[in-house]
């Protein structure tokens, strides 16, 4: 008689919808604790038109800004806000006036204030394609269990980040590691959660680079395209040592518009993650100017 033990089964891969669940909670965990965190970004605009002769640059910006999430009150969803501080090497004199009118003066409703926060983050861009959707961690609302219905999800053999900027593809900080997967989603609800000036439907559609083991996201693209415009937005994240989480730390985008054949890219990186013991709505304007 002969006593041997069985062999283990092999471990069952997860289907694609408990890596979506898991990418759900590992997003509302990530918002809460971004929450206390400010970040600082380098950003890098260029608007250039492309002729017969060749390609001209009309416009150069370079901003540095403190980013953070705020979540205006009756307002379920966390949003960006980019807080401006410097535009080409001169400083923005307003801000403390700024920002004491947007956070701490009353306001006639939540949109109003929702419509500040964007306005706001997005005046100093250069170009003829008007945008404030160009906040690094705007795509994982994607991934919100309150929003999977708007999408189809797919996992995709199709790994390679797309190239942004003409440089090539996976380079840097948008190296892809083989164990994540790749998951693929096209907006198909109406309403979609980007509009055209028009307030006309824009679906949205791209690929997140996730961890299926943990939920945690590596990377995303996220691309929309009109008769008028082509645009896509890749941000990496990588981890950060002292605050113990993932963190944006690259935003490379690019938008063309096809009636007038001009280009605008953009490349913004990320440093000086700052916690603070409280809560950034909570006391908003303190901690900004620490």
């Amino acid at each position: 008689m002969a006593l041997s033990a069985a062999e283990p089964a092999a471990a069952q891969p997860p289907t694609l919808a408990t890596v979506l669940e898991r990418a759900a909670a590992y997003v509302a965990d990530f918002h809460r604790q971004l929450s206390s965190i400010v970040a600082e970004e380098r950003y890098v605009q260029d608007w250039t038109q492309s002729r017969r002769t060749g390609s001209t640059r009309l416009a150069h910006r370079e901003l540095l800004s403190d980013l953070l999430l705020v979540k205006p009150e009756g307002f379920r969803t966390w949003m960006e806000f980019r807080d401006v501080f410097e535009v080409d090497g001169t400083s923005v004199r307003e801000r403390d006036e700024r920002l004491v009118k947007m956070f701490l003066e009353p306001s006639s409703s939540t949109n109003a204030q929702i419509g500040r926060i964007l306005s706001e983050s997005a005046r100093f861009n250069i170009g003829d394609i008007n945008r404030n959707v160009n906040t690094p961690i705007f795509p994982l609302l994607f991934l919100e269990s309150a929003n999977h219905y708007r999408f189809k999800y797919k996992q995709t053999s199709d790994t390679r980040p797309a190239e942004v900027r003409g440089e090539a593809a996976g380079e840097g900080a948008f190296r892809v590691s083989t164990e994540v997967w790749t998951i693929a989603y096209q907006e198909k609800a109406p309403r979609t959660m980007i509009r055209t000036d028009g307030e006309k439907d824009l679906p949205s559609k791209g690929r997140f680079w996730i961890d299926p083991a943990t939920g945690r996201v590596l990377m995303s693209e996220l691309s929309v395209e009109s008769r008028n415009i082509r645009a896509t937005i890749d941000v990496s994240y990588q981890s950060e040592p002292l605050l113990g989480m993932l963190v944006p730390i690259e935003m490379r985008e690019r938008y063309e518009s096809k009636r007038s054949g001009t280009l605008v890219t953009g490349r913004a990186t990320y440093g000086r993650f700052r916690q603070f013991q409280v809560k950034v709505t909570e006391q908003l304007a303190p901690v900004i100017k620490k």
